[in-house]
């Protein structure tokens, strides 16, 4: 299980790296290919991100506006936030409480990104060439080869959902290690939804989504 987070961590750590920008402005990205969507974050931002590491080290709630403006566009959150609620909660909730599980789980999202992109270091990412995609395929997996001089390579699996009104790809889940980002967070909450009901998750995501951004170690340090 720590590898399996670890792998999940990291796998956090190249997207929100790769689509985070903070000072200059990125390339516009061709949304309308997976693969060069992933392809063209990563190539405008990881110098950039190398470059104010330290700016984000000494205030990481600076983050949360980065991955807001730059992350978020890149991201289907209502999707990703449907299928963390499931179908049997999706069809129960009002459209009001889809609404605010959504707004929070985003909320939840901005925290936890900015979070792990304080590990960021360095990591060199490969991602997978340009492949065919069909006019009716609407789910594409990018894959992207993470090497990191810390641990064993590691393989992701981006996956990436067409919108059919605009044509433009947004991602909404990641694969690692064999576990789905989107089925974790399913499993992690389906007990918590079913037992307290999803007024007190949406509560729960809100504490979560409030709490400051530091850096574990530091964390500890005061705790000690």
């Amino acid at each position: 299980m720590k590898k399996v987070l670890i792998t999940l961590s990291s796998a956090l750590i190249v997207f929100v790296a790769s689509v985070s920008s903070f000072v200059h402005a990125s390339e516009p990205v061709d949304q309308t290919n997976p693969y060069r969507l992933i392809e063209q974050v990563a190539d405008n931002t990881f110098t950039r991100l190398r470059k104010d590491r330290t700016l984000f080290r000494a205030d990481p709630d600076l983050l949360r506006d980065v991955v807001k403006d730059e992350l978020l566009p890149y991201i289907h959150t209502r999707y990703a936030a449907s299928l963390v609620l499931g179908a049997q909660h999706y069809r129960q909730a009002t459209p009001e409480q889809r609404d605010a599980f959504t707004e929070a789980f985003t909320e939840y999202m901005i925290a936890s990104y900015a979070q792990i992109l304080l590990e960021y270091d360095n990591q060199d990412v490969n991602v997978q060439r340009d492949q065919a995609i069909g006019d009716d395929d609407k789910i594409v997996k990018v894959r992207v080869d993470i090497t990191d001089s810390s641990r064993p390579p590691i393989r992701l699996d981006f996956s990436l959902r067409k919108n059919t009104r605009t044509g433009n790809w947004q991602a909404y889940d990641v694969t690692a290690e064999g576990v789905s980002m989107i089925q974790s967070k399913q499993s992690e909450w389906k007990a918590p939804l079913r037992r307290d009901g999803i007024d007190a998750v949406i509560e729960q995501l809100k504490e979560l989504a409030a709490k400051p951004i530091r850096r574990e170690d530091k964390q500890k340090q005061g705790e000690s």
